[in-house]
């Protein structure tokens, strides 16, 4: 995998408001699609690039993975699971992985409800050749075109934040690399959006976060209860 990326943390945390009541006792990545788990296909799509082990954190009904993955394995690859029994969003769960990610390595993150096999290899050359603290894989069309990326490829700006529109503006397609470095400007404990650490990371310099335009592959953000069953749809048409 490029600079050798083994671990990808995926998030499994959060209470799937938008996805109720089908998520009232279920993580919404455990929700099924095509007959498996929705966060098996990230799996799948991490393990085929090379991913040896997976951090999934957990909160609401964590019980759930257990029942899930009864041996913390997904095929070969082991998982690790780390609850939280207090939500801490996206910046504080990777925060509280720290611990069981060395000191000079670097993590995929990918949430677990997305379906897509956009290719990874562009995303793990681009951060090798812009050297950042993390880059994003992002999407030229979608729904939120939220972050703007300047002429060689920096991230610029992320929600308007800074009022920087650079060249073009994409939206994230929720698969990013950090490095070990990352975690410095991060908060034990904290309650908050991976957002605003990254925002603030390019404030101070504007050359700690890159992303990189992938549109090849399918992208599905399974966040919403319509999209959902549009996907579950498709699925049963398929099979």
């Amino acid at each position: 995998m490029g600079k050798s990326i083994h671990t990808a943390f995926i998030p499994g945390a959060g209470l799937g408001t938008r996805l109720r009541p089908l998520t009232n006792s279920m993580p919404k990545p455990l929700l099924p699609v095509g007959g498996r788990p929705i966060i098996t296909y990230a799996m799948e799509h991490l393990r085929a690039a090379g991913v040896k082990r997976f951090i999934v954190n957990t909160h609401h009904c964590a019980e759930k993975y257990a029942e899930a993955f009864p041996d913390s394995r997904w095929q070969d690859v082991p998982i690790i699971f780390r609850h939280e029994p207090v939500l801490l969003d996206t910046a504080g769960g990777l925060k509280n992985i720290e611990d069981l990610i060395d000191h000079d390595e670097r993590i995929i993150v990918c949430n677990g409800d997305i379906l897509t096999d956009l290719p990874l290899l562009p995303l793990l050359q681009k951060h090798s050749e812009i050297n950042t603290q993390v880059t994003l894989a992002l999407r030229s069309r979608g729904p939120l075109l939220n972050v703007h990326i300047d002429s060689e490829g920096f991230i610029c700006d992320m929600r308007n934040m800074l009022n920087r529109p650079g060249v073009q503006s994409c939206l994230f397609a929720g698969i990013y690399i950090v490095e070990k470095t990352f975690w410095r400007g991060l908060e034990a404990g904290k309650i908050e959006s991976v957002v605003l650490p990254m925002v603030e990371g390019i404030r101070q310099n504007p050359r700690s976060a890159g992303g990189v335009i992938i549109d090849e592959g399918f992208w599905h953000d399974l966040g919403s209860r319509e999209e959902y069953e549009r996907i579950q749809s498709l699925f049963s048409g398929i099979r």
